[in-house]
């Protein structure tokens, strides 16, 4: 399964997905991606602080480099449930130096709730990070959930689905790669 991916992306990638970005990126947005919005004028995400579950503090700023899938969700989330597998899958695909699956429980969330939740669903390479008086939510403008937000390496936001998405889909990473560094 991860070479069909690969190959998928990088014969995106070969033909000319990153030139989509200019000139027609409005093709890739089919299946699951045909929800997102894309921005013609991306605009600074949010530099509201959000915190892990040892209380750290973390803000956007801190993933300046990467290109984010940035998620808010809650355990109480039906379709939350149903598309967290996949950005899992897309985190261990794609995650690295110049990518990441930011995904933040927002609302009251407890500690074991979202570890049972992970479990349960056989999440494990998303982080858990929280916003629990939904200020980052609020801020960013999330209304419902689940919500996913494109960022790009220099902090805007350059896309929005509400709803859920299998993130680990042909068109998902068709979509993605669009926007990521081509690798030639």
């Amino acid at each position: 399964m991860r070479l069909i991916r690969l190959a998928v992306l990088y014969m995106a990638l070969g033909l000319g997905a990153n030139t989509a970005i200019a000139d027609g990126i409005e093709d890739l947005l089919v299946g699951d991606m045909r929800a997102m919005v894309l921005h013609d004028d991306p605009r600074p995400v949010s530099e509201v602080v959000f915190t892990d579950p040892d209380g750290a503090e973390f803000s956007l700023a801190d993933y300046e480099g990467q290109f984010l899938v940035l998620n808010f969700w809650a355990t109480w989330c039906a379709p939350c449930r149903e598309e967290m597998p996949s950005l899992d899958a897309l985190q261990q695909e794609l995650g690295g130096d110049d990518f990441a699956v930011v995904t933040v429980a927002t609302g009251r969330n407890p500690l074991p709730a979202i570890t049972r939740f992970f479990d349960e669903i056989g999440v494990t390479e998303l982080p858990i990070l929280l916003d629990p008086r939904q200020n980052l939510a609020r801020d960013m403008g999330v209304l419902g959930l689940p919500i996913t937000v494109l960022v790009s390496s220099d902090g805007r936001e350059v896309g929005r689905l509400r709803g859920d998405a299998d993130w680990a889909s042909e068109e998902a990473m068709a979509l993605l790669s669009a926007f990521l560094p081509n690798e030639s």
